[in-house]
């Protein structure tokens, strides 16, 4: 099979024909549609992620179909389309995984990053971290779902019932978890790299009720705010956004030095707190959503032979919501 293959950190992906894995018991081999392309992929060929499986085959917002079964598989039949998302593998016994905190196993492992993952024409996967993709939403409409969609209702969740909501780091995931809110309600305020226009003016045809650069204060208090960009400078500046008793969350898995900060900054019971991977709650619940939510991906196609592109836009901040790889 064609796939795009990591061997180091900083080294541009390499396109290789490889043999094709075969399913072990409880796994599913599944032909590839689409593949999203994530900033922690970035963060795993950038270095700022070590010890990933060399040589790699990143991407973990996968969509195909299942064309075979491993013994045991009692979740999908062939000809099944699945969704595969970054937390790949649990050991099930642990004290996390044992309390409905399996995000937290010490054990886990992750597509692309541990396992090998969707930036190919086949992939396999555990049945467990497998999961049907609602009738609504096309194979590369539904790939941002995965990871962009998951982690971003699990950021979104963890803060509150709140009304106002600022993001800052308008990409891939708070694309979507705008459209959640305004479903519910909620009212988004949208922060971005200072005087990037376009992506002021992309949140705000997504219901943005304000935006503006991450250097401004928001017209009014909020009561929470979510951050995706993995910018540590954010953190302090969330902190004067939010009023009294509010909650920035840090929805990314890596980010830079949060500097020093007054404590009169966190005092009032403000809250800062992080999220850590997924749940497969968090995937039957987000993706039973959207399609009520109405949500609509806004995506870049890119042929798989293109990743490196892709990543690059991604970096470049070149983007409006998500690079999709098609094989």
């Amino acid at each position: 099979m064609r796939a795009q293959i990591f061997t180091g950190p900083h080294a541009p992906l390499a396109a290789r024909d490889i043999p094709p894995p075969r399913p072990a018991a409880g796994e599913v081999l599944i032909a590839v549609k689409a593949c999203a392309v994530c900033r922690t992929d970035l963060h795993i060929i950038d270095g700022e992620l070590d010890r990933p499986k060399l040589p790699l085959v990143p991407g973990h917002e996968i969509v195909g179909t299942v064309i075979e079964t491993g013994v045991g598989v009692d979740r999908f039949r062939i000809g099944d389309r699945v969704g595969v998302p970054w937390l790949g593998w649990t050991c099930g016994v642990c004290e996390y995984c044992r309390s409905g905190r399996e995000n937290l196993c010490d054990r886990a492992r992750f597509t692309g990053y541990q396992i090998d993952g969707g930036y190919a024409e086949l992939t396999v996967a555990d049945q467990r971290y497998c999961f049907a993709i609602p009738d609504e939403f096309g194979d590369v409409a539904a790939a941002p779902l995965l990871c962009a969609g998951l982690i971003g209702h699990r950021t979104f969740r963890m803060a509150g019932e709140g009304e106002r909501i600022g993001i800052y780091g308008f990409g891939a995931a708070a694309h979507i978890v705008a459209q959640v809110a305004r479903y519910e309600g909620r009212k988004i305020f949208a922060f971005t790299s200072p005087g990037d226009v376009a992506a002021q003016d992309f949140a705000r045809g997504l219901g943005a009720v304000w935006s503006g650069g991450s250097d401004e204060a928001p017209p009014e208090p909020l009561d929470a705010v979510l951050i995706f960009a993995p910018v540590g400078a954010l953190v302090p500046a969330a902190l004067k956004a939010v009023k009294k008793g509010g909650t920035v969350v840090c929805g990314g898995i890596h980010m830079s030095d949060i500097p020093a900060f007054p404590y009169a900054l966190l005092w009032e019971e403000r809250v800062i707190r992080s999220v850590a991977n997924l749940t497969r709650r968090d995937a039957e619940e987000f993706l039973a959503l959207a399609p009520k939510a109405g949500i609509e991906t806004v995506t870049r196609l890119y042929p798989l032979a293109d990743a490196n592109q892709a990543l690059a836009d991604l970096r470049a901040g070149n983007l409006e919501g998500a690079a999709v790889l098609v094989p």
